[in-house]
């Protein structure tokens, strides 16, 4: 049964990563009114605003991954009565 949850898991782990992008972006310009965040590289902004940002986006990512792929691995046990052991 696992091996079926393998693509299964795939397409929710992208799902997840897109929808962490989404929301990271929307709280990004509620925080800073600027529609995107600086890169590690983009010289105008200083060391501490990159951080921040960096800091921000991966704890946004994380937890809407984790939160995405918890609920697909619960759908899943649901449905065949067992638990996705990756």
């Amino acid at each position: 049964m696992n091996t079926l949850y393998k693509p299964i898991g795939m397409l929710v782990g992208v799902l997840g990563g897109i929808a962490a992008n989404a929301v990271f972006t929307q709280i990004w310009r509620r925080a800073s009114g600027e529609d995107r965040a600086p890169s590690a590289t983009a010289r105008n902004y200083s060391w501490q605003e990159v951080l921040v940002a960096a800091a921000l986006q991966g704890a946004i990512f994380g937890l809407v991954k984790a939160s995405i792929d918890r609920a697909g691995a619960a759908g899943y046990q649901r449905l065949t009565g067992t638990w996705p052991d990756r």
